[in-house]
This record gives C-alpha cells, structure tokens and sequence, in this order.
C-alpha cells in the first residue's frame, strides 16, 4: 500500500455520492492517502444499476483497495466475538488494525472515537 494512512468506511463514501459537502471535501483532502477495503467495495456497489455502478467503480478505482487475508478473517472473528460487532464492521475493524490504518468513519454507535483510538470522525 502506497502512503495510505486511513481507511474509509462506507458511510463516508456514500457521503459523498449523496452529495454531502463535508464528506466530499474531507476526499478531496485526504485522496492520497486513504485506502479502502473490499468490503466497502461491495458495499458500495451492490445494488446499483449499470450507470451508477460504473460512475462508483471509477470512484472506488482512486484509492487502494486492501484485499482479504485469512490473518484479517482471523482478526476480525476474534474482533467480532471480543466486541459484539456485525460481521463487516469487524471486518472492517480488522484491515484498519491490520494496517495500522485509522478508521474514518461516522458510525459512532459501534465505533465510538473516545473507546477506540483507531478511529476518526471527520464531520458529524
């Protein structure tokens, strides 16, 4: 992974895509170093039509995408089961720790910032 230091979850990008100021510009500032996971990848992509699955792609297309590992599988079960998160979230969770990345995202609800110094929050 080239320069990545955060890791986008969903929301953020789906921010983005609905037009969100805040989330658009915190992409604008930090293109060149955030990566994103395959499961944001997929989360992002499903459902979408042909047209706006390919605009999503070429979006998705400008960050690195880490890839799944059985070390991050293994992490993210142990993870799961240590935090009571929903299987993506540990996912998640797990490619952020795995790569000493911080998690930037607005789910506080699982991911609040002052129990978990990976995360970030970069707009409410």
């Amino acid at each position: 992974m080239s320069g990545s230091e955060v890791l986008l979850d969903s929301v953020i990008l789906i921010d983005h895509l609905n037009e969100v100021s805040a989330a658009t510009e915190y992409l604008r500032q930090t293109r060149n170093q955030s990566a994103i996971s395959v499961i944001t990848r997929a989360e992002l992509l499903v459902g979408l039509d042909a047209p706006a699955r390919e605009i999503t792609s070429q979006l998705l297309d400008q960050f690195d995408t880490l890839e799944m590992t059985v070390p991050i599988a293994d992490l993210a079960a142990v993870l799961r089961r240590q935090e009571g998160w929903k299987l993506p979230d540990a996912i998640q969770a797990a490619f952020a720790r795995f790569h000493g990345l911080t998690l930037v995202t607005r789910n506080i609800r699982d991911f609040p910032p002052e129990r978990y110094d990976f995360i970030f929050v970069p707009y409410q």
